[in-house]
This record gives structure tokens, sequence and C-alpha cells, in this order.
């Protein structure tokens, strides 16, 4: 039988208001120095309903990631030079592996709700950086989630156990780093437990207030874990998380802007290629 190990809080970052593209606000935790192997980033967006002026990220390239999109209200209209176009709205998500160069625009939108949606950066391993760009679309009904009394899981991507032996695989499966991405929601007083073996864990609080082995993570904060096998949720007054897990590619990390390759002169080249037109070659 397994020795049952609880996670506890490692560390803990604060997500911080930003503004890209043009002019949208967002607020954001990133980390490109490796210490979330193998994410990147991740914005939180949100407007209320009769904001007028959201604003938009018009066309711009990507080299070296994948970015998954999700919006809990509202939603985001997508294009590229691949010859995409969709939207996708309240409960969707959108998936992208850049590969070696992708140029895309995005704009979001809000519904009777508002705006609120949540994009995540992945970084592609070294052999993968220069693969062939793909884009993916995910709709509400096609995540499977388990309910439990007071808490339900919804996996956007990836393989998740609850502790009772009961599992659930999201519809994305080619998560760079083996990763899985998951949607927690707990009621007040409820709980959730799941085995969570995964070297990279990380939860992000954006509604409410949840504790994990007892140790509370506030609204916009990202708590990365110590090592374990059990992930323990509860939340006396109820909360909603983003629960990522991984496996680090352990590579250097070149950032620039739009591009996260393994180093200087690789960055280098993306540029040269983007001035020169040989981009999406």
């Amino acid at each position: 039988m397994t020795h049952v190990q609880l996670r506890h809080i490692q560390r803990r970052l604060h997500s911080q208001p930003s503004q890209d593209g043009d002019g949208v606000a967002i607020r954001r935790l990133h980390d490109f120095g490796g210490g979330l192997d193998p994410f990147l980033m991740l914005d939180e967006l949100v407007a209320a309903p009769d904001d007028d002026d959201i604003g938009g990220f018009p066309p711009h390239p990507h080299r070296g990631i994948q970015t998954l999109t999700y919006a809990l209200h509202g939603g985001l209209r997508h294009e590229d030079h691949l010859g995409h176009h969709s939207s996708i709205g309240a409960g969707d998500a959108q998936w992208m592996h850049t590969g070696r160069g992708i140029i895309h625009g995005e704009t979001p939108f809000a519904d009777d709700r508002g705006l609120h949606a949540f994009q995540l950066w992945l970084n592609l391993a070294a052999s993968d950086k220069l693969s062939a760009p793909t884009y993916r679309d995910v709709r509400a009904d096609e995540m499977p989630s388990l309910d439990r009394p007071g808490a339900r899981l919804t996996a956007l991507g990836g393989a998740w156990q609850l502790a009772d032996g009961d599992t659930v695989s999201g519809p994305l499966d080619a998560l760079a780093g083996r990763a899985g991405v998951a949607h927690a929601t707990i009621e007040p007083d409820g709980t959730l437990s799941l085995e969570a073996d995964a070297t990279t864990l990380l939860v992000f609080v954006f509604d409410g207030e949840l504790a994990v082995a007892g140790e509370g993570i506030g609204r916009g904060e990202l708590a990365r874990l110590g090592p374990g096998n059990r992930l323990y949720l509860e939340s006396p007054q109820g909360g909603q998380a983003l629960l990522l897990a991984g496996e680090p590619h352990g590579e250097p990390i070149a950032h620039y802007g739009p591009f996260v390759m393994n180093h200087r002169h690789e960055l280098d080249q993306a540029l040269r290629d983007y001035r020169d037109g040989t981009f999406t070659d």
C-alpha cells in the first residue's frame, strides 16, 4: 500500500497588474527562469459587461511555446496565418502549439456576465521548438468532470485521479511537459482529495479562498507545491482554482517577448526570420 504524503506549499507568487496587446488589462504571473517548469506564464483577463474598451491582441508571432486559453465568461476570437478563424465562449478553451512559428491575433469580448478568461504559456522541449504549428478548439461539453459532495473537478487536459480511485482525462492530450490542466470548484465547507505525484504541481486561486493541506491561498495567488503524492483542497467559504501539473524539461530557457527558445542565438534567429519574412516557412 502506497504511503500518503500530503503536498504542502513550497513557494507563493502573486499576480500583478499588467497590460499587453492593444491596451488589454490583465493580471500576470510569470517565471521565465524555470521555477515553474514546464509552465512559463499565466494571464488573467477580467472586464465588466459594459466595458467597451477591452482592447485586443493584434497579429503577432510566437515560437517555442504552447498556449492554452480558457474562458469562464465572455470569450475570445482567434485567427492565424494557417487560416484558422474561430471563437470560444464561456466554458470553452483553445490550444495553440506554436512550434517553429505562428502569427495570430486575438480579440476578447464580454458577455452579459463580463469577461473572465485565462491564458497559460507552456514551454516546449528543445526537440519540439521547431515542430509544425497546430491549433485546436475545445468546447465546454467536451470537458469531463468528476463531482463529489461540495466539489467538482473539470479536466481540460491531462489525466487526473481522485483519492477514491475515480479518474478523468481532459481532451487536450498533447500538452507540453506531459502537463495536465483542471478547474477545481470547492463549495463552502467542501473538500477535494486527488492523487498528485507530478513533479511540478501548481494551484492558482481565482475566486474565494482555498486551503492546501491546511495552508490558505487567497485570490490571485499561485502556490507551487512541494513533493508528495496527495493534493488535499478545502474551503470554509468556497473557492475556485486552476490546477496545473507537469514534468520539467530541465533545459535552458531564453525568452524575448513572444519567443521562448533555449539559447540567445535561437532568439536572434527567430527575430531575423520574422523580419525577413521566412518565419512561417
